[in-house]
């Protein structure tokens, strides 16, 4: 992970722009996201400006949250700037409608290892936890009810070299695609950073559920390294 600056203190940078689909819940998911920064540890800014993607701004960020940010949200200098912060060893956690984000960068397909698909209707269904060592599936139930969009992805992302960290049970809703193995959350690392991706959160109440809330805190948890406390 990058070394801590000798000047403005670390931050979370939430980053919420969109030029496609704009979710409702982003206005809650952000208030969430930067209770959780706080409650780490972590000063967080809530943005929409791609300005901030620059070599400067993110050498303070100890994570980039994506949330649920769709279509083309930064510039090339942006892409440049933040494809260097991954892999010098910043934190990336993307949420939700964030798979549908830069649908022309080949470096951020890469990095989730795979890309939205479409979903069915917003519908119960059950979250199978397939690795519960993780601190962003450590507190969660091993089969969780739960309410969302249900995303598909245009190919099983284990092939990229994931860590799956969660399933969905196609058995227990309807408009699933990828069949018996559906990974909804997973992980990975890239050069020094790290990268987590949850395809849950498309309800603003999602954000004030405990549940959702500690998955959340751990995945933040895991892309920032364990907070400042570890950092060098």
């Amino acid at each position: 992970m990058p070394t801590v600056p000798a000047g403005p203190a670390w931050d979370v940078l939430v980053y919420t722009r969109t030029t496609g689909y704009r979710h409702d819940s982003i206005p809650a998911g952000a208030t969430a996201l930067t209770e959780l920064a706080k409650s780490a540890g972590f000063a967080a800014r809530v943005s929409e400006d791609p300005a901030d993607f620059t070599p400067e701004r993110l050498r303070r960020c100890a994570a980039v949250v994506l949330l649920s940010t769709t279509g083309t949200v930064l510039t090339d200098e942006g892409r440049t700037a933040f494809e260097a912060y991954v892999r010098r060893g910043g934190g990336l956690l993307a949420v939700h409608a964030a798979a549908n984000a830069e649908p022309d960068w080949p470096f951020y397909g890469r990095l989730l290892g795979t890309r939205f698909d479409g979903h069915p209707e917003i519908q119960p269904g059950v979250v199978c936890v397939a690795d519960g060592d993780h601190p962003a599936t450590a507190g969660l139930p091993d089969r969780w009810a739960w309410t969302d969009e249900w995303y598909n992805f245009t190919a099983n992302p284990r092939g990229s070299g994931v860590r799956v960290l969660a399933t969905a049970d196609e058995s227990s809703y309807r408009g699933g695609t990828l069949g018996a193995d559906h990974p909804l959350v997973w992980c990975r690392e890239e050069g020094r950073g790290r990268v987590l991706f949850t395809a849950l959160g498309h309800a603003p109440e999602a954000y004030g559920d405990p549940a959702f809330r500690a998955h959340l805190a751990g995945a933040l948890l895991w892309v920032t390294d364990g907070g400042p406390a570890r950092r060098p």
